[in-house]
């Protein structure tokens, strides 16, 4: 159930790249305004994560992730009204605050449903409906826009998410916070039992561990470049080999997507089995994943043929993939049950402020002085950085353990 709300998540958020060309035509937007669109929702949902993660771990994230799920859907339909750019803005940055709650309460649920030996994989099954939403939103936005118009790319996805609420309020059940955990440990408690801590006490524990803190900065190295890549890969096999918006959105989307679906569940899997053996076995299989792909990216803006785009393009998404499925089962190694909302939330915050915002607005501005094959190359020195963060990350793991989990 949650993979499916998930799939609209990505699918309402990536379905507006699709339609940049058209965007651009109508409303006559350069490139730096239309890396604005990609940057205010990236800024509102950053700026409200840490907000929605303390009150995840404080409610019903059932309650969260349904009401999320309805308010963003409103959100992306209501996108279809705008006439000027400002509009356009305005509905996107809107759209970050229903979506800020999804991830936060999702990944707090599932994580009491799967403990140490099969979080990885759990989660890495659940991130493959990212992909499959990307790949969803991205080639049905451009290809309902090219016989349609635009707006109808929104008023779709927006209608099915309502329409997936509604039906998922019957089904969708709340587990004990920390159950898995107590149940790897022997020690469950009597049923309606759950910790909650206060607040300047959750926020101690998310900062006190250098562990975090590196996890932190390579999550918003990798969703620099990740949005670089779903941003601007689209309007760049348009501009680079004369493709229609369709054909260019599947291109920029199915190959990595269907590369990363495949790639999270076996870093789930390898992870998991890694971890058994070694301590820091999630971030290593991270930061092998990140420094793999990094000449994936290089090679994207510097290949002169559309085959061999899409084949480092695809070699990415295998690599991105295997880092995903770890995101947050790897920090979960050093948080609490009660403190992991807050935990997903301050990690969303960086990843999509300090990597996701400012990457389509840079690279928009990186296009225009140097052109956008070089804006994209360049991204690839951001994984290195990223790779070198999940590695000293590891050095801190074993003093970062509470004793609630050692």
């Amino acid at each position: 159930m949650l993979w499916w709300i998930s799939f609209f998540n990505y699918a309402d958020r990536q379905a507006i790249f699709s339609v940049f060309p058209l965007l651009g035509a109508e409303m006559n937007l350069s490139d730096i305004e239309l890396g604005m669109l990609g940057s205010s929702f990236a800024w509102v949902y950053g700026l409200c994560a840490p907000c929605a993660g303390l009150v995840v771990d404080r409610v019903r994230r059932k309650t969260a992730i349904l009401g999320g799920l309805h308010a963003w859907s409103l959100i992306c339909t209501a996108t279809a009204l705008s006439r000027r750019f400002r509009h356009l803005v305005l509905f996107r940055a809107a759209e970050g605050i229903g979506e800020t709650f999804y991830y936060p309460a999702s990944m707090s649920m599932l994580s009491d449903y799967h403990g140490n030996r099969t979080r990885s994989t759990a989660l890495g099954f659940h991130q493959t409906s990212v992909y499959a939403g990307t790949i969803g939103g991205g080639y049905l936005a451009g290809l309902l826009g090219e016989r349609y118009g635009w707006r109808w790319s929104f008023v779709v996805f927006g209608a099915l998410g309502i329409v997936l609420g509604v039906v998922l309020h019957q089904f969708l059940r709340e587990p004990r916070r920390g159950a898995a955990d107590q149940a790897e440990s022997f020690e469950l408690k009597p049923h309606g039992q759950e910790t909650r801590l206060p607040v300047l006490e959750t926020l101690r524990i998310v900062w006190s561990k250098p562990t975090v803190w590196f996890l932190m900065l390579a999550f918003m190295c990798a969703m620099f470049v990740n949005m670089v890549l779903l941003a601007w890969m689209p309007d760049f096999l348009h501009r680079r080999f004369n493709l229609g918006l369709a054909e260019a959105g599947f291109n920029a989307t199915f190959y990595a997507q269907v590369a990363s679906m495949l790639g999270a569940p076996l870093g789930g899997l390898l992870a998991d089995w890694l971890r058994r053996s070694i301590l820091c076995g999630r971030s290593l299989v991270q930061a092998l994943a990140v420094l793999a792909a990094a000449p994936c990216v290089f090679a994207c803006g510097r290949a002169e043929t559309l085959g061999e785009t899409i084949l480092v393009l695809t070699a990415w998404g295998l690599c991105k993939g295997i880092y995903d499925a770890n995101i947050f089962a790897a920090v979960y190694e050093v948080i609490p049950p009660a403190a992991r909302g807050t935990t997903a939330g301050f990690m969303n915050m960086l990843g999509w402020l300090g990597g996701g915002a400012s990457a389509p607005l840079f690279i928009g501005y990186l296009s225009q002085q140097r052109g956008l094959a070089f804006a994209v190359s360049a991204s690839a020195l951001v994984y290195v950085q990223s790779g070198i963060c999940l590695l000293v990350a590891g050095l801190f793991l074993r003093r970062d353990i509470g004793p609630w989990k050692q």
